[in-house]
């Protein structure tokens, strides 16, 4: 029986060949530290610089106009002394980087060399993706070979070639094949630039952008449900959730301020998870912890800066995460480091003005502090007040 003219036959042109490679071991990226230690290392190196420019910006007061809360508030306020937070963080960093090892462990060495037969790979699935367009237009009624034909006829024929299946006659390239005594040339079919250029575009990027996208995906999701449940479970959140809680007023370097329990289940696992689960590299691993590091610390800063990327790249950000360190937010905005969306489809998004409540707690403390400045003084001049009346002592 005769095949219908908008259809293809069973025979499809053949496919370009796929290059040889040898594979070897990717070199380190720096040339005194090896790629194993650097993974394990530079998360940390990342948290505390970027908490140290944070806390220089503290200090001298930098961009007072950016604060959430005023220096009042920060000695006001936290529960814990800077050497608790310190000693606290350590000692999560020092589980991370054992959790770090054991993942570095289980991998395979990265290789390199064969970037170059992967792509041709990608370009070979598009040579076969194009041979259900005839069908495809086919379907509205639409003859492709015909189509294809006049495409041709006007001089387009790598657009021709695509409505035809993927059918390019024309692309040939010269290729050595081993035969025999002596290597002979053959003539073998070639991949269209545009299929080699959307194949290196779905190599390197795509593939690489939607794995990120499932880590951010998993650890977003992990640290929601996990956060969550330490606010719901009492147990939990007065074991464990509690310590990070002390801080009202967080900043910069009180990001990894937990009990040690829940930094490793709800921070340390959630990366470590979100990493296996996306089937990232090495390398990609090392950017995706040391991005995910830098967040963290940036959503604790303390600061709403307009020129600040990490805190435009979603709105999850550091004035988003401040309104669940606060009394009255503590219930709600429980999503981080990245996204907000599952406060939003399950209700704990924070809706409403916040700058009463914020102005509220400012004058708070500045109005303990002006009272402890007072006594301070009094006691220092030698007398004290009892019933409002100053007496010597």
């Amino acid at each position: 029986m005769a095949s219908s003219s908008n259809t293809t036959t069973a025979s499809y042109p053949p496919l370009p060949p796929l290059p040889s490679y040898e594979l070897k071991p990717l070199p380190d990226l720096l040339p005194f530290i090896s790629d194993f230690w650097l993974s394990i290392i530079l998360p940390h190196v990342a948290y505390w610089v970027v908490s140290g420019i944070f806390h220089l910006i503290d200090t001298y007061d930098l961009f007072p106009q950016y604060r959430l809360h005023t220096p009042e508030e920060i000695s006001q306020r936290n529960l814990a002394s800077r050497w608790e937070v310190a000693r606290d963080v350590v000692l999560e960093q020092i589980l991370q980087v054992a959790t770090g090892a054991f993942l570095n462990l289980t991998e395979a060495k990265q290789m390199t060399g064969s970037e170059g037969y992967d792509v041709a790979v990608w370009a070979r699935r598009i040579r076969i993706a194009q041979r259900a367009l005839p069908n495809m237009l086919g379907l509205v009624g639409l003859n492709a070979r015909g189509l294809s034909e006049k495409v041709a006829l006007g001089g387009y024929p790598l657009l021709a070639g695509a409505l035809a299946g993927g059918d390019y006659p024309f692309l040939t390239t010269e290729l050595v094949v081993e035969g025999g005594k002596k290597a002979v040339m053959e003539t073998v079919p070639a991949f269209a630039v545009w299929e080699v250029v959307l194949a290196k575009l779905m190599y390197w990027v795509v593939v690489p952008g939607f794995q990120v996208w499932v880590a951010v995906a998993v650890m977003d999701t992990w640290q929601y449900f996990w956060h969550r449940a330490m606010h719901v479970n009492k147990w939990m959140y007065t074991n464990w959730h509690a310590r990070h809680h002390r801080l009202y007023v967080p900043y910069a370097y009180g990001a990894l301020y937990n009990h040690p329990v829940e930094g490793f289940v709800m921070d340390t696992l959630g990366a470590g998870i979100g990493y296996k689960l996306s089937f990232m590299t090495n390398r990609m691993g090392m950017l995706f912890f040391v991005t995910s590091m830098m967040k963290t610390v940036d959503d604790h800063c303390g600061y709403k800066l307009p020129w600040d990327p990490l805190q435009h790249i979603t709105s999850n950000n550091a004035a988003y995460h401040d309104i669940h360190h606060q009394s009255w937010g503590i219930k709600s905005n429980f999503s981080q480091p990245f996204f907000t969306i599952w406060d939003k489809w399950l209700g704990t998004k924070w809706e409403g003005d916040v700058q009463l409540k914020y102005e509220r707690t400012r004058a708070n403390a500045a109005a303990k502090d002006e009272k402890k400045r007072l006594v301070t003084g009094k006691e220092r001049n030698g007398s004290v007040t009892v019933n409002g009346k100053v007496k010597a002592k």
